[in-house]
């Protein structure tokens, strides 16, 4: 427990360490936290246990198509992992069926002057990096899928800001790390108000104010919203 504590604790510091010299503005915004009814936790974290339990079990079959597409499509692992940052700058590592080659993350700064963001964010319509059959899964969102793991374990929320790469947040604007005043989400504000097509500012915009204000029935309202959203595939590169 200690070296988990540790590790979360320089994880965070590291965050304070950006190009920008203000580091305790950086650490004010950091530590932005919102009182809310214990009620209101207890609901959004027993909603996050039974739905992601009970999709993880029913979508199994799904899962294992998903993998076999995976292989077939593209040589190497079916999952991929990564470090993003999570509630309170803590990082964690997150899952996602691959749509990648793979070593696509080691290619970074090779396509980085292809990105269509205004912002720290790397996102390209037609990335060079995506296999075929990683398209269609990223059309439908269906890559997002084992974050559902993420949720039954407590590092997500089914509802809440997109969680970042550490990379991304060091540049972030310091007022921008509200955001992390809440578990990241597989679904949240942005995903059902067109994802990539958002300017850059305005994601986080929306990221802030669902920090500041989020209830149980605003995730309620999100989710009800994701399915269509995902059906629309708007934004979903």
């Amino acid at each position: 427990m200690i070296v988990a504590t540790t590790a979360a604790t320089a994880a965070a510091a590291r965050l304070l360490e950006p190009a920008q010299p203000d580091v305790a503005r950086r650490s004010r915004w950091l530590s932005v936290a919102r009182d809310v009814p214990t009620a209101w936790l207890v609901a959004k974290r027993a909603l996050d246990i039974i739905l992601s339990c009970g999709l993880l079990i029913v979508l199994a079959p799904l899962f294992a198509l998903i993998a076999i597409g995976i292989k077939f499509s593209s040589p190497g692992p079916v999952l991929f992992s990564q470090m993003r940052v999570g509630k309170g700058g803590r990082e964690f590592r997150f899952y996602k069926f691959r749509t990648m080659v793979d070593g696509a993350h080691l290619m970074h700064e090779e396509v980085l002057h292809l990105n269509e963001l205004d912002g720290p964010a790397l996102k390209i319509a037609d990335d060079p990096r995506v296999h075929d059959f990683g398209t269609l899964l990223r059309r439908t969102s269906l890559d997002e899928l084992p974050q559902l793991y993420n949720v039954l374990c407590g590092q997500m929320s089914l509802v809440g800001p997109r969680p970042a790469l550490p990379r991304e947040v060091q540049d972030y604007e310091p007022h921008y790390l509200q955001r992390f005043a809440v578990l990241p989400g597989i679904t949240g504000l942005w995903q059902v108000s067109g994802r990539a097509n958002v300017p850059f500012r305005r994601w986080m915009a929306m990221d802030i104010w669902y920090a500041r204000r989020w209830t149980p029935l605003l995730d309620l309202w999100i989710l009800a919203r994701t399915v269509p959203a995902v059906f629309r595939g708007e934004g979903a590169w």
